[in-house]
């Protein structure tokens, strides 16, 4: 079948065009194998990354149809099927990782996903890389706790589609965070409590996480890193009181609230979250003008009805608190 692919061709400190390659392909061929005939037969100037062509080295991420994906893994067919409309000729798009700059075409620059990797110090602690007497052993249970995260293969396609990362340049991305949640899991490492500190802050560490679930979705090795993010904020909120820190307030009372109520009581929210009961001065102060302008306008709630059935929300949170 003719298919036309649509590039992203770019150099460095140039903007980007596309540039369309016919082909006559089987359904069955990967994206990659498409792009080697590209550079093979008709542009040897395209550049792209590639290596085991067996979804093990990551090297060949790349957004196709604007999802980020690893092109040995994804074919011609199935990719025409998950298209909404239908092109004649067909068309396939193909653009560099988001989040990335680019070097050339569809290789990008990864210092910034490298270095992010190195922020969250993602080796088992100096204690374990000391000579023992015997061998660090785990039991089966143990080491289960780190099979999705030993799966990552750092790709970059989570890294690509991260919300927080387009918008915060100082949060360390989910990769990382995935592969931090190994080393917290990890019976071997002995820097536990200290790691959970690190990870705790409110714009580099997990908290800075949006919870858009963009990473999950293109995960090609089904690593969950939102899942991953997820446990090391449990553990950060088993630690630590609200008093903590305003993100662990915002959960806790966020539960209390809906637990007493069956939905937010947004008067209180606002007071025991960012003023901390009149606790924080300063965050008292920089919610006071929002509360103004609604008494102003007549918006402020001076009453708080709660929701039907807050009894069943109530009893669902409470059998969810005591599984764990």
């Amino acid at each position: 079948m003719d298919v036309v692919f649509q590039i992203i061709r770019q150099e460095q400190n140039q903007g980007p065009r596309v540039q369309a390659y016919s082909l006559d392909v089987d359904p069955s061929e990967t994206i990659l194998s498409c792009l080697n005939q590209i550079k093979w037969e008709q542009d040897g100037s395209l550049a792209f990354r590639k290596n085991c062509r067996n979804t093990i080295c990551g090297s060949c991420s790349m957004r196709i149809n604007g999802r980020s994906a690893l092109a040995c893994k994804e074919n011609v067919g199935s990719e025409l099927k998950r298209q909404s409309t239908v092109n004649s000729p067909p068309t396939i798009a193909i653009a560099p990782l988001g989040n990335f700059p680019v070097i050339k075409d569809l290789v990008v620059d990864m210092q910034s996903f490298w270095h992010n990797l190195e922020r969250v110090d993602p080796y088992v602690s100096a204690k374990s890389r000391s000579l023992p007497e015997r061998e660090f052993l785990q039991s089966p249970q143990e080491r289960s706790q780190l099979e999705a995260t030993g799966n990552c293969i750092l790709c970059g396609a989570c890294y690509s589609e991260c919300n927080a990362v387009e918008v915060n340049p100082d949060f360390v991305g989910p990769h990382a965070l995935a592969k931090a949640y190994r080393m917290v899991a990890d019976s071997r490492d002995d820097r536990t409590d200290d790691r959970l500190d690190r990870y705790n802050n409110p714009s580099s560490g997990v908290w800075g996480c949006t919870r858009c679930l963009y990473c999950d979705s293109v995960c090609p090795m089904e690593v969950n890193p939102l899942e991953q993010i997820s446990k090391i904020k449990g553990e950060i909120l088993d630690r630590h009181s609200a008093a903590h820190s305003r993100p662990i307030r915002h959960r806790k009372v966020l539960v209390d609230l809906v637990k007493d109520g069956g939905w937010i009581d947004e008067r209180q929210f606002a007071l025991k979250v960012v003023a901390d009961m009149f606790r924080d001065l300063k965050g008292l102060l920089s919610i006071a003008p929002v509360g103004l302008r609604l008494l102003a306008k007549g918006k402020f709630p001076f009453t708080f009805e709660p929701s039907e059935g807050t009894a069943q929300v109530r009893s669902l949170i409470e059998a969810v608190q005591n599984s764990d």
